[in-house]
């Protein structure tokens, strides 16, 4: 087959946006028939199900018995910044930023807490910071993978168990698809809408002992919004990591979040859906093996998302890499074989296909050969 002819056979699912991402295998809007709307949140089998999330997640996590788990406001935006509200202060903290997210961190606590005892550590896209330089008696803040990157850590040695500050981590596009060491993580957020591809504005929470001593023993000189709030009078409202939530809840999107958590398990639990996503990061490392018009914007492969995998097209001269890129993108949508695969809007231009655990290894197998026919065409055009 010539470098520019179509291609016959297209993706069974053609989803592949890296936020809210595809939905599991199979799912219908059947999935939410048992969806308890109507109802309140604080109603016996309501509450019940927001706990069955929490119990679910414990399970296919491997979360220890002693983390407290917790559904809060806004998404994986509002897990963090809850906690970046409620527990920095007390030591000088240590941001780190490889992308726009982590970035965002920076702000919050730069320019909106202000805090003066901010260090920030920083890479560009691509790389990872240099871990060496933390100094983990402050408070640390950092992505696990960074979704507009493509760039994860390799692994948790880098955090000492006998640490003195808090680690506080933002692994929204990396839990359920990468291992999570959790007695060097003190905070954890994510939400439903990126491996389990669940619905948004839900984040998720869990916080480790240390965590708690934490929010126990400080009390920080700002205000604090009712939807970050995680205490009372000093203690810890244990009754929001017992399916008490804040606020009101979607019973919808719980169901949802019972629904993919139940795909989970029956798809091997956590070693299931890491298999499934390295699996797919596979397809795209054997693909740029033999194609090196396309590269990984991760230039190690040992910091190589395997979730929100970032491509660049390092053949073209820099000025034509963007409109390229742009034109692929909507050439694969048209055909109706990918949707949203663009670069996010403040990385480096190129794509970005999910490979989460919820993306079929066969359909990704499929958009290979497209990749090769949009780029000929793209610049044709």
């Amino acid at each position: 087959m010539s470098a520019n002819a179509k291609p016959s056979v297209k993706p069974a699912r053609n989803q592949f946006s890296s936020g809210p991402c595809a939905k599991r295998p199979g799912w219908t809007l059947d999935a939410l028939k048992g969806a308890l709307v109507g109802r309140s949140h604080r109603a016996k089998p309501a509450k019940a199900r927001i706990k069955q999330v929490i119990d679910k997640t414990r399970a296919i996590l491997g979360v220890p018995a002693d983390y407290r788990i917790a559904i809060v406001p806004a998404s994986d935006t509002g897990a963090v910044e809850m906690m970046l509200w409620h527990t920095l202060g007390q030591r000088p903290v240590d941001m780190l930023a490889w992308e726009s997210f982590g970035e965002g961190w920076v702000t919050d606590v730069v320019k909106q807490l202000k805090l003066k005892d901010a260090r920030t550590i920083t890479s560009g896209y691509g790389k990872l910071p240099d871990l060496a330089q933390v100094n983990f008696d402050h408070d640390v803040v950092f992505t696990w993978n960074g979704t507009t990157s493509g760039v994860r850590v390799p692994n948790g040695n880098w955090i000492p168990a006998d640490r003195k500050g808090l680690t506080i981590c933002d692994a929204t596009s990396a839990v359920f698809a990468m291992d999570m060491p959790w007695d060097k993580l003190d905070v954890v957020t994510y939400s439903w809408q990126k491996v389990l591809g669940g619905e948004a504005q839900h984040g998720m929470l869990i916080i480790s002992p240390r965590a708690v001593e934490r929010l126990e023993s400080y009390t920080p000189p700002w205000p604090m919004p009712k939807i970050f709030r995680l205490t009372s009078k000093g203690k810890l409202s244990e009754g929001i990591f017992e399916g008490d939530t804040i606020n009101t809840v979607s019973m919808l999107c719980v169901e949802d979040a019972v629904d993919g958590l139940t795909w989970a398990e029956g798809a091997g639990g956590l070693k299931g859906l890491i298999a499934r996503s390295e699996s797919n990061l596979k397809v795209l490392s054997d693909f740029i093996a033999k194609n090196d018009w396309l590269a990984f914007l991760a230039e190690k492969p040992e910091i190589r998302s395997c979730t929100s995998i970032c491509l660049t097209l390092p053949k073209l001269p820099a000025d034509k890499q963007a409109d390229v890129a742009k034109k692929m993108a909507s050439l694969l949508e048209a055909e109706g074989v990918a949707v949203d695969i663009g670069a996010y809007r403040d990385a480096p231009p190129g794509l970005r296909i999910w490979g989460g655990a919820t993306v079929d290894t066969a359909d990704l197998e499929k958009l290979m050969p497209w990749l090769s026919w949009a780029y000929a065409e793209a610049q044709a055009a």
